[in-house]
Formats: structure tokens, C-alpha cells, sequence
């Protein structure tokens, strides 16, 4: 082409002549100019076109083509063919992902709800929701379940990557394999992607910014798989998996994390129900089966896949294999992802060997759950490793942490945990055990101590190396400590017994005794007793056989078990009277007397106070004869000598207050309190029962507060004021029922009955 240089410098439009008409051959040719052949033609509407001088040749101007429309990848596999319930984590997913209004998150940000979807204002951030939990609860199945339930909400596309983070490989998927996937999906020429991570990203971004597109990314291991796989754009959501917790997704990208549970039990028999039909028609059966799986989903669906594949086989045969196999019923030998250790065991493989070894010892722990203290005692690492290796299994959704600082696991995990732990050497293994153990006997002693600082003391050997036992200031603490570890002190002398530390398993129950007579915890002291008294036949100090044969007798007869408490405490006398121990002799004939007091002998109920009494003068112990002297008082005033009654009783309260034993004054107090009732001077009997009562609710002795309530309601009666007997009926009534004192609380009911009902009621105290 030439450049023209006429007139302005710029060339004039062609102007293409009318459909039908030959071409214009232009000024030159009409001025009489050079004959050139010029052949123009249109051969289509370009809009605008500047040609540049004069031009040799066919000009052919052609339409360019039109965008071809974006790919729309539909990635997502199919929905879980059975899903049951979550309907509230569906809602929380509802409200983050897909709500009408604004979700805050992070300081200054929201994440967008359906705006967003539609474009939302400028400034958004990219919805994220995170699914946590353990291996096999779900996770996946709930967001394909949303995922698929809101389709129609990503017209766009939805992306979908497994990415390995835990899985049978071991291998968690590149995240820039990750990202070449999605832009192969979005129709990029994969020939031609760049290398380079960053680039890729990108790339990626470009291509989904703007669209309404799901982006799911399951089974992440870390922050790093995902954050390149993050859209730039608040049109895109983005659901995440993973076991764990990926605290820089929330903390720089405003993600909502949502912990994934075990199913409820309405939820586990709607799932079970849906697998297995009408083969559900045991009720007893059907929640054996959920209990059974923890409630855990792979667990009952593979358990259903037993049903199913066995049909012959009955539920109840599947439930007691089961109970007899425990997880081992649950494993596959072929196919790791049906099988729950195999599942679980992906878990692992991110830990460090401290961290594996502290979870495979958290599996053999006695109680249900575990603290700090007592973790740092197992562990035998310093508090602060300790910490850290617990909230590492934490946000490896392998331990839960609950109130109080209390860590947990579910009973499937901790059963895999216990597994894991036949891995560590046998020596390893026991000397954690008996740091725990130790930790829980050393505080609890301490504990007993506190409660009840007159009773005669036990000597501990040194707790094992490397054991913390808690510091315990004051009473209030020592009975707070008891009340959160009474099962962990339970499951450790059963653990004592199984390694057959002997001495520790009376230990335990000694320290034990007090507080469970003040909480009224009847059934498992008798369990407790029963034990000890096992493990002191196989030891040479006879006062530990003296004190448990004792202490089952007095367990005995807290139950009503006269004939097999009398057989112990005869036992525990003979063996104190062979041994010339006068004290455990009086100890004995202590409880004697109220055994046979409960079953009507009151003559006999004395003359073993008399005897208490005297042993108690004989080796100076000041406190303890104040507490026979009551006894004395008791049944004196049983047998209708009130005025012997009240002198002893009165003794008896002198004494205690001069030796500051808080338990015998309300004791006496009472004793007053049923002298004075039973001679008519009914506002005495009310005064002393009242303070009675305010001593042992500042002792925290359950079982007492119930029984003196029953004593006040008499004289309350007595005076006509029915309202306050009433009130003082009924909660002495609540407490014997919390105490499996069944007989007591129907005579309590009964004495509610006789009263008649309140103004206002019409009928009895159903409770």
C-alpha cells in the first residue's frame, strides 16, 4: 500500500455501492486520471473500514468468529445413595453458603449470601465452608448431599477434586495437578498451561471469575492443597473437607468451619433403617446395633453391609459379634476403605512418633476422658509438649475437647487408639499406666484428707517416676476434684487390679470412702469394696484385710444387705481382736451398731455403741468418742431413755466443736433434733435440724442433707406447718431418688401423701 497525500492526509471511506450496481471507479477515473482496473468488492458488512492508499487486488473482509460459549464442567459425582438425617449441619451449611443475608466471619469481612451468588458488591470475599470431623463420619456425603441439593444455584459449573490428603495411598494430590484438572474441566488447551504453580492459579481464577460455579475440594489434608485452588471471585463457593481443622483457611480467608459428629440416635436408626428395610423390627436390637457403632455412619453402614450380605444371619447374632469383637468386627481384610481402623489408621500418617505414641497411651487411659494433669502423668512429657501433642490429635479430629478442659474420644477411635498402643514396648506401656494411676491415687488421698481430716490416715508409697499429682488447696476443691474424677478413680483401681497392684486397689478405695458415702454413691462403693477386699487377702498387712472386710460390710449395709454386711464386719472384728488393734476394733463395732439398728435389734445397736465408746477412750481418740457418744445418744433415745440421750448428745456436740469436726456436729445436731421431736419441744427439734442441714450442705454430703430433710418435715408436721414440711418431703424425696434409696423415697412419698396436697393441687407427689 502507499500512503495518499491528498486533502487532510486521511483516505476516504469506501462506500460500498448499492446491491445490483457496478462499483464506483472512483475520482481519478472520472478526472480523467490513469485507467486503472480497480476491483473493490464487499464481499460482507465489516462496520467501518479505512483503507490506507490504493490497494492491488481482491479485498476479502470477513466477519470474525463469534466467542465460543464457555465450558460448563459438571464434576461432581453422584449423591450418597443412602444419607439420613444432618439436618442441622445441612441449615449451618444453608446459612454460610446459601443464606439470604450477610454471614459475618472475619473482622471487617462477610462472606455473601445469595447476592453474592449473583454478583455481589465489590469488596466480597469468596464463600468457604470447611467440613471437619473423623475419618468415616460423613464429610463427603454431606457436602455432595448440598452440593447436589443446590445445584441449581451454580449454573456455571461445579468443580469437584478428591485430593488425597488421607486416603490409601499416602499420597495427598499436587495442588498444581489440582489446578490443571480444574482448567482442563473449564475447556483451557492442557498442551498449552504453564508450569509454574502461580500461573496456573491464575490462569484458573481468570477463567472462573464471575461465574456462579461450586467448587468442591475434598479429603485436604492442609492450607497449602487449597488455598491455590481458591477462586478470586464472590460469585464461586468453595466446601472444603478434611480432618482437619486448616486454622489459616479460617483465619485469612474467613472460612466457616463446621465440625461433622456422630450421627444422633434418631439419626443412626433412620440410617440403618433406610440400608437394611424391614429387618428392623427389634427395637431392643435396633439400638443395640446403634450403640454399638458409637453412632459412627461407616461403622453402620458397614455394619449394614454384614446385615445385607448375611441375610440369613440375625441382627441380634451381628449385635453380640459385635460386643464380642469390638472393632475387629469392623475391619476388612481387601478393601481398606471398608474397614474402620484401616480408615482411621490414614490419620496417622501426618503425626510425628511422639504424637502417634501419646494417642496410642490416651487409648489405654483409666475414665472416660482425660485432663491435662493427667495427661502430662501418662505422658510423661513436660505440660507444655503435652498441650501441643493434644491439640495436634485434636485438630486431627482425633480427640474432642469438651468444657473444663476436658479431652475426649469417641469409643471407636479410642478402641483403634488401644490397638495402636500393643505397637509400643510393653515397659513403655505400663509405666505410663502407672504414672496415671498414681496421679489419681496421690490427688485423691489428698482429696480424702480434705474431706475428712479425723479419719486414720494411710501411708502411700512414692507415686512412679515422673508423675504430677494435683495440688488440692481446701475442701471446696477436693470435693469439686472428686465429683469431675469419681470414674477416673473408679477405672484406675480396676486398672491396678488387671496389673495386680494390690496395695494400690485398697489404696484407691480407702481414698474413696468419704466421698462416696457424702454423695451417696452406694452401688459403687459396694463394687469398690469388693474389689479391695480381693487384693488385701494378697497382701501381708492385716489391717488392710481389717479395713476392707470393714468398709464391704458398711457398703453392705448402706444397701440393706444385713446378713452379708454382719458376715464382713464379724470378719473385720475377728481379725482386729488376733491382731490386738483396738482402734479397728472400735471402728468395727462403730458400724455394727447402725447395722443392726437398720434391721429393728436398737438393744444390740447400743451395746456396740457402748463398746465403740469404750475402745475409743482406751487409745485416745478424742474425736471418734464424740462420735460414739452420739451413737450411744441415738439409740438411747431409740430405746425411750431421752434424758441418757440428750446428756451423751450434748457431750458429743461439745466435743466435736472443740476438735472442729464440722460432719460430727450436723450428726449430733440431728440426734438432738429427733430427742427433742421425740419429747414434744418441736421448735428445738426444727432448730437444730436446720443447722444440721446448713453444715452438711456446706460439707456437700448428699446423703445426710437427705436424711435430715426427712427428719425436719416431723416437727414441721408436728407445729402445722405442712407447707414447709412439704417443701423439706420433696426435696429430701429428689435426693433419695438421685441416690437409688428407692425404699427410703417410698416412705418419703407415702408421708407426702398422708400430708395431703398443697392449696391448689388436687393429687399426689408423683415427682
Amino acid at each position: 500500500m502507499h500512503q495518499s497525500t491528498t486533502g487532510s492526509g486521511r483516505c476516504p471511506p469506501v462506500v460500498p455501492a448499492a446491491p445490483g450496481q457496478p462499483d464506483d471507479p472512483g475520482p481519478a477515473v472520472r478526472d480523467g486520471g490513469p485507467q486503472v482496473e480497480v476491483r473493490n468488492a464487499v464481499s460482507g458488512d465489516a462496520g467501518s473500514v479505512v483503507q490506507v492508499g490504493v490497494v492491488h487486488g481482491d479485498v476479502h473482509l470477513h466477519a470474525p468468529s463469534p466467542p465460543s460459549a464457555p465450558v460448563v464442567p459438571r464434576q461432581l459425582p453422584a449423591a450418597p445413595g443412602v444419607f439420613a438425617g444432618r439436618v442441622v449441619e445441612l441449615a449451618a451449611l444453608d446459612r454460610v453458603l446459601g443464606g439470604d443475608s450477610d454471614v459475618p466471619v472475619a473482622a471487617g469481612r462477610s462472606v455473601a449470601g445469595k447476592s453474592a451468588a449473583a454478583g455481589g458488591p465489590a469488596g466480597r470475599s469468596v464463600v468457604i465452608s470447611a467440613i471437619g470431623g473423623a475419618g468415616g463420619i460423613g464429610k463427603t456425603c454431606l457436602a455432595l448431599t448440598w452440593a447436589h441439593r443446590n445445584l441449581d444455584r451454580f449454573p456455571d459449573g461445579q468443580l469437584f477434586v478428591d485430593l488425597h490428603g488421607f486416603s490409601p495411598t499416602g499420597q495427598p494430590t499436587d495442588p498444581a495437578d489440582a489446578v490443571r484438572g480444574f482448567l482442563t474441566a473449564l475447556g483451557a488447551d492442557p498442551d498449552g498451561l504453564p508450569a509454574d504453580l502461580d500461573a496456573l492459579a491464575g490462569s484458573y481464577r481468570g477463567l472462573v471469575a464471575g461465574r456462579r460455579v461450586l467448587v468442591v475440594l475434598d479429603n485436604a489434608a492442609t492450607a497449602d492443597q487449597v488455598v491455590p485452588l481458591l477462586p478470586g471471585t464472590p460469585t464461586c463457593t468453595v466446601l472444603v473437607t478434611g480432618r482437619t481443622t486448616l486454622p489459616s483457611l479460617i483465619d485469612r480467608y474467613g472460612a466457616r468451619h463446621l465440625h461433622l459428629d456422630v450421627l444422633t440416635p434418631a439419626e443412626a436408626r433412620t440410617l440403618l433403617a433406610a440400608r437394611l428395610g424391614g429387618r428392623l423390627t427389634d427395637d431392643t436390637v435396633t439400638d443395640d446395633l446403634v450403640e454399638l457403632c458409637g453412632r459412627h455412619p461407616l461403622a453402620l453402614a458397614i455394619t449394614a453391609r454384614h446385615a445385607a450380605t448375611h441375610p440369613r444371619v440375625p441382627l441380634a447374632e451381628l449385635a453380640a459379634e459385635l460386643r464380642d469383637l469390638g472393632l475387629e468386627a469392623l475391619d476388612h481384610d481387601t478393601d481398606p476403605a471398608a474397614s474402620l481402623p484401616a480408615v482411621l489408621s490414614w490419620s496417622l500418617r501426618r503425626l510425628t512418633d511422639e504424637q502417634r505414641r501419646v494417642f496410642a497411651l490416651l487409648g489405654t487411659a483409666p475414665g472416660p476422658d482425660i485432663d491435662l494433669p493427667a495427661a502430662t502423668s501418662l505422658t510423661g512429657l513436660p505440660p507444655a509438649r503435652t498441650r501441643k501433642a493434644l491439640h495436634t490429635l485434636e485438630d486431627a479430629s482425633l480427640l474432642d475437647r469438651r468444657p473444663h478442659g476436658r479431652y475426649a474420644m469417641h469409643d471407636l477411635v479410642r478402641a483403634y487408639a488401644a490397638t495402636t498402643a500393643h505397637d509400643l514396648p510393653e515397659p513403655v506401656r505400663r509405666a505410663a499406666l502407672d504414672r496415671v494411676v498414681d496421679h489419681y491415687l496421690h490427688t485423691s488421698h489428698t482429696a480424702e484428707h480434705l474431706l475428712q481430716p479425723h479419719r486414720p490416715p494411710i501411708r502411700l508409697a512414692p507415686p512412679a517416676p515422673g508423675t504430677d499429682p494435683e495440688p488440692l488447696p481446701d475442701h471446696a476443691a477436693a470435693l469439686t476434684w472428686l465429683d469431675t474424677h469419681h470414674p477416673h478413680l473408679l477405672a484406675a483401681q480396676r486398672t491396678a487390679a488387671a496389673h495386680h497392684r494390690h496395695q494400690t486397689v485398697w489404696h484407691l478405695a480407702w481414698t474413696l470412702y468419704t466421698f462416696q458415702r457424702r454423695r451417696g454413691h452406694r452401688h459403687d462403693a459396694l463394687a469398690v469394696w469388693r474389689t479391695a477386699v480381693e487384693a488385701a487377702e494378697r497382701l501381708p498387712d492385716p489391717v488392710a484385710r481389717i479395713r476392707s472386710h470393714r468398709l464391704l460390710g458398711d457398703a453392705h449395709a448402706d444397701l440393706g444387705q444385713h446378713e452379708r454386711a454382719i458376715g464382713h464386719l464379724h470378719r473385720a472384728l475377728e481379725l482386729a481382736e488376733h491382731h490386738h488393734d483396738p482402734l479397728e476394733q472400735a471402728l468395727t463395732h462403730h458400724i455394727l451398731a447402725p447395722v443392726w439398728g437398720r434391721s429393728g435389734d436398737d438393744r444390740r445397736a447400743l451395746e456396740h455403741s457402748r463398746r465403740a465408746l469404750e475402745c475409743y477412750r482406751a487409745v485416745g481418740r478424742p474425736a471418734w468418742v464424740a462420735s460414739a457418744l452420739n451413737l450411744v445418744g441415738w439409740y438411747a433415745a431409740r430405746l425411750g431413755d431421752h434424758d441418757t440421750a440428750r446428756d451423751h448428745c450434748r457431750a458429743a456436740l461439745a466435743l466435736h466443736r472443740r476438735h472442729r469436726y464440722p460432719e460430727g456436729e450436723a450428726a449430733t445436731l440431728d440426734s438432738l433434733g429427733y430427742v427433742e421431736h421425740l419429747t414434744g419441744h418441736h421448735r428445738r427439734a426444727v432448730d437444730h435440724y436446720r443447722r444440721a442441714l446448713a453444715l452438711y450442705r456446706t460439707l456437700g454430703n448428699a446423703a445426710e442433707t437427705a436424711t435430715t430433710l426427712d427428719n425436719l418435715g416431723h416437727p414441721l408436721a408436728a407445729l402445722g406447718r405442712p407447707d414447709r414440711a412439704r417443701a423439706a418431703w420433696r426435696e429430701a424425696l429428689e435426693l433419695l431418688r438421685q441416690q437409688g434409696r428407692d425404699a427410703e423415697a417410698e416412705r418419703v412419698r407415702r408421708q407426702l401423701d398422708d400430708l395431703g396436697p398443697a392449696p391448689g393441687e388436687d393429687g399426689r407427689d408423683d415427682g
